[in-house]
């Protein structure tokens, strides 16, 4: 009888050890599992900083880029353009240029599609200006055209703001 006492105890005992060691081993897993949860909405809130630091740049920087292109053929049509003028839109060409790289690697598609019409109409229009600034338009460009062909970038500044507002859940407000 004392050894059936005995293997009562040490199952008694084992199964002790046994539970607890589960029940380590399952809080083990629900703390890693909760970890990973943190992590994770941690990485989709950097995502959409990100984005959200890029995407306002891009449209700050698209528009001054247009504001500039504006002024400059106003410029043109008043008087001699001068090196400062120049340095002016160049600026703010350069400035598009390196948001718009940027936002190459991290906008999705539907951002990124109305981005590179924003950029093809902006990088269009200014060598529109240059060339006329230097005197050697190309066929049927004019500083009417050009000016007409700046205005036009508005609308697909606002097609490209909506997109990315869409992106980041934000209602377009206009």
């Amino acid at each position: 009888m004392e050894i059936g006492s005995m293997v009562i105890a040490a199952v008694g005992v084992a199964g002790t050890l046994g539970g607890t060691l589960l029940t380590q081993l399952g809080a083990t897993r629900a703390k890693r599992r909760e970890i990973e949860l943190v992590h994770g909405h941690d990485a989709v809130r950097e995502n959409l900083l990100l984005r959200r630091t890029c995407y306002a740049g891009l449209n700050r920087d698209a528009r001054q880029f247009t504001t500039a292109l504006n002024r400059h053929l106003h410029t043109m049509r008043e008087r001699q353009v001068e090196d400062a003028d120049r340095t002016v839109l160049d600026a703010a060409k350069d400035a598009f240029r390196d948001q718009y790289s940027e936002a190459q690697m991290i906008a999705p598609g539907p951002v990124l599609t109305p981005a590179t019409v924003v950029n093809h109409a902006l990088t269009d229009v200014y060598g529109q200006v240059k060339r006329l600034e230097r005197g050697e338009p190309a066929p049927g460009e004019s500083m009417e055209a050009a000016a007409e062909a700046q205005q036009g970038i508005w609308g697909s500044l606002r097609v490209m703001r909506a997109a990315m507002r869409a992106d980041l859940g934000v209602p377009d407000g206009g």
